[in-house]
Parts: C-alpha cells; structure tokens; sequence
C-alpha cells in the first residue's frame, strides 16, 4: 500500500521523536549515574587513607584474617553503603567480611586502583566488584604500609549489594511509578500535539498536489480547483494562489490559440479559394494565348494579355498582403522611427490617388491645406497605413463623391481622419471590419477581386504606434477611420 505525504512524514516524525526520546533519556540517564558516582567517589576518596590510618590493626600492617573480618563487619555495620576487602600486592582477596558464596572473585584487577592513587582528580573510576564476576563500581583505597614498604591495600567499594538492594526498593516504590507514568504521558501528548500541528500545516500541500494531479490528468484542462484565501501569510496557500492564477491564464492562453487556430485555417480556406480565382484566369488565358497563338488578331492577343496582367498583378497583391500580414501577426516587423512634417505624406499620399479619384470623379483633399505639425513615425508604415485607408475609400465612394484627409491637434497627440461619403457600414458589421477575411456586405459595389486584408494590415500597423484605427460609420452616409499620432 502506497502511504501518502503526510503518512510517510509523520511515520518518520513518531520515530525520529521515539529515537530522540531513548537518546535523550539514556543520555540524561548515563550523565546523572557519572555525576552521582563522581559525587559520591570524591565524597568518600579519603575514607580509605583515613581508616587505614585511624585503625591500629591496619596501621601496623598486621594481617589477621579473622580480625579483619570482624573489623570490616563491624565497619559496615556502621557504613551498610560499603564493603571492605583487604587485599596483597597482586590484587588476591585476602580478608573480607561476607556471607559464603556471596564474593565471586579472588583477583581484583590493581590498575584502576594505582590510577586513582596516582590521579584522584580524574574522576569519577570504576574498580571490580567482588560481589559480582563482571561488575564495576566507584571505590576508595589505599595502600597498607609497613616501614615504608606496601604491604597490601584495603579496597572499599561505595554503594555495595546492602545499597543497591535498598536503590531497587526505592526505585520500585509507587509514587516514582506514577512519576514515571506522567512523565511518559506528558511526552505522548506532546507528540500527539505536534502530530496535529503537522498536519495542521501540510492539509495545505495535500491540496496543492491534488490540485497539480488534477491538471496534469486533464492535459492543462481542469473542472475544479481548490479554493485558496487570497490575503493569507501561509506561504502554501500563496503558492496555491499563484498556481490557481497560472492554470487560470493558461487555460484563457488555451481557449485564444484553439481560436487562432479556428481563424487561421478559416483565413488559410478563404486566401486558397481567393488565390484559386486570378490564378485560374491567369492560366486559362494564357493556355489560349499558346492554343491560338496563330489564329488571334491583334485586337484579342491585346485584350487577353492585358487581362492576364490584371490577373498577375491581383494575384501579386493578395501575396504580398499575405506575407504582410504573416509578419505582423509573427511580430517581426522593427520601426524606423524618424521627425518628419506630416502634411507632406498626406499630400504625397493623396497625389498618388489623384488619377484613380478623377476617373470616378471623387474629390480628394487634405484640411487644413498646410499642415505645420511633425510628427515621430515610420514614414514608410504610415504611407502605407494611408494607402490601405484611401484604396478602401474610393472602391467604396461612388461617383461624384468626397473624400477628406482632416488633421487636428490636442496636447501631444495629433488626430488623422479619412472621412468619405460612400455607402456606408451597417452597425452590426462595425465590430468585424478588421478581421483579416470578412468581407462586409458592401464589398459588392466594387467588382473587382480583392483580398480584404487592407484594414487587418492597417489596424496591425497603428498597434505597432500604440495607437488604434477608430471607425464611425452610417449606411448612405459615409464612414470616417480614425487614429492618433505623437508629435515630436
């Protein structure tokens, strides 16, 4: 079975605590043991010399087992804490006062007991227990002499078998079983406590990772997140905020491509079919041309090659404004930003179509007639804005009819209208003009073939001059497109 997060850290904290708490106890334990035996060893360190010295038995060097014996009963009798052993050079039991079988070595090992009679401040030492075949107790000693010659040593073991039994009693009684037992229970609180807070802080992390499984299950498509506070200091729940606003913006990314997508392959169906069209004429009459190369007169050859240009020419025009639309839309088109008197260019611009307006007997002009402002653009972007905006102006214009250039000025900004008394453009189809395939229903004034792609390109263009093309409009009664310029 699979444990969660929160499992597997809190399985690991109760062991981490577990552990801890059996070091800590231990150690407490095994540093309060040192302590006492170094209290107690250098309480008693010279109890020894003392009674070697007091004692006229010991004193003389005199060794008579059975009044040793009696003398070591008679001093444990009055210290129960302690048992006397009185031993040779080679560290043999010589004497001791004790019930048979109760002392189980014969040897005591003598280094401890030079170390502690060469070093009585490295405390606490431990020496054999008689009593005991592997035990090792805090001890005093010192050495018997006679005429300055070491005869033996009397061994005193502090804290002997009488002084741990009466420990045991001690150490079992009741009232330190319940002090025992608070003190386990206080620590089994406290980890049920923190067990809480733990999870307490990571329900928060079980949300976000539910929440990230969700949306890589969904392939970045989710129904439901986790609500997060928006003004909270736990760094979790930020987080969780912050992931709910990235999955929020990707899916609104998500919903925007799939609608490129749509329009691309929309405008790729709309360009094929509109390529389809002078492309077919381009290759008919040029088949007819090498068909009847020799059976035409002058006249047709004439007429059929000049609707072949018009076709090439319709046909080079859609390409370009395809790839000038591909760079817009790819951003990689750079300004060349210069000062330059604006009057000029609209002038220059309206020069261009002077011949194409007379011949549909339109009225171009440009008001006020002398323009003193200059402006900060790309010239050649902005010809090219106005160009788009004058040719979708006199193919919508009827005969007899009036198109004006209207320049005015406020603070820093400078304000271009192309106003025209054509047919017109219905309400409902104002909001999509500037798709890149629409075709609003008045396009059919005009009999010619065109891409429709003049406006998208022009609106493209003025983004790149953090401006915008504005558009007011009224069927019969003309439309006017609008956009600011900064001055220099």
């Amino acid at each position: 079975m699979r444990l969660s997060l929160y499992q597997r850290l809190a399985l690991s904290m109760v062991a981490i605590f577990i552990l801890m708490m059996a070091v800590i106890l231990w150690w407490s334990s095994y540093l309060q043991i040192k302590v006492k035996q170094e209290a107690e060893q250098r309480l008693h360190l010279s109890l020894a010399e003392h009674l070697v010295h007091d004692n006229p038995l010991l004193a003389q060097g005199n060794y008579d087992n059975e009044a040793l014996q009696n003398l070591f009963h008679t001093l444990m009798l009055l210290g129960p804490s302690f048992e006397f052993y009185y031993i040779d050079l080679n560290g043999k039991i010589l004497s001791y006062s004790a019930e048979p079988g109760k002392v189980k070595r014969q040897f005591i090992d003598l280094k401890p007991l030079k170390h502690l009679l060469q070093h009585p401040s490295h405390l606490p030492i431990l020496g054999d227990d008689p009593r005991h075949a592997d035990l090792q107790k805090i001890f005093s000693v010192a050495p018997v002499q006679v005429d300055n010659q070491t005869q033996g040593y009397l061994y005193m073991i502090i804290g002997g078998e009488v002084y741990d039994s009466v420990l045991a009693s001690i150490s079992s009684d009741q009232p330190l079983q319940k002090m025992a037992m608070i003190l386990l229970l206080a620590l089994l609180f406290l980890l049920i406590l923190l067990l809480g807070m733990f999870r307490f802080f990571t329900i928060p992390l079980k949300k976000l990772t539910e929440d990230m499984t969700s949306f890589k299950a969904g392939n970045g498509q989710t129904k439901a997140l986790n609500q997060w506070p928006n003004n909270s200091n736990n760094e979790i729940h930020r987080l969780g905020c912050a992931f709910t606003a990235m999955v929020a913006q990707i899916q609104q990314q998500w919903l925007q491509l799939q609608g490129l997508d749509q329009q691309r392959r929309v405008l790729l169906a709309d360009l094929s079919h509109d390529l389809r069209t002078p492309l077919a004429n381009l290759q008919g009459y040029i088949e007819t041309l090498a068909l009847n190369d020799t059976t035409l007169n002058q006249v047709d050859r004439r007429k059929f090659i000049d609707i072949t240009l018009k076709n090439a020419r319709i046909l080079k025009r859609l390409v370009d404004q395809i790839f000038e639309l591909a760079y817009l839309e790819g951003g990689q088109v750079a300004l060349n930003n210069e000062s330059f008197p604006l009057g000029e260019l609209l002038h220059d611009v309206v020069a261009k179509f002077t011949l194409k307006a007379n011949e549909k007997k339109i009225t171009l002009h440009v008001q006020p007639v002398e323009c003193p402002y200059h402006i900060f653009a790309d010239i050649a972007k902005l010809e090219r804005i106005l160009t788009n905006l004058l040719e979708n102006a006199i193919r919508h214009t009827p005969p007899n009819g009036q198109i004006s250039l209207l320049v005015s000025t406020s603070d820093d900004k400078v304000r271009v209208d192309v106003r025209d008394t054509g047919v017109g453009i219905s309400q409902k189809e104002l909001a999509y003009i500037f798709d890149a395939r629409y075709r609003a229903s008045n396009s059919g004034e005009d009999k010619a073939q065109h891409a429709g792609l003049g406006l998208a390109i022009s609106k493209k263009l003025l983004l790149l001059f953090d401006s915008d093309l504005l558009v007011q409009s009224e069927l019969g009664k003309g439309t006017c497109f609008s956009f600011y310029l900064s001055k220099t």
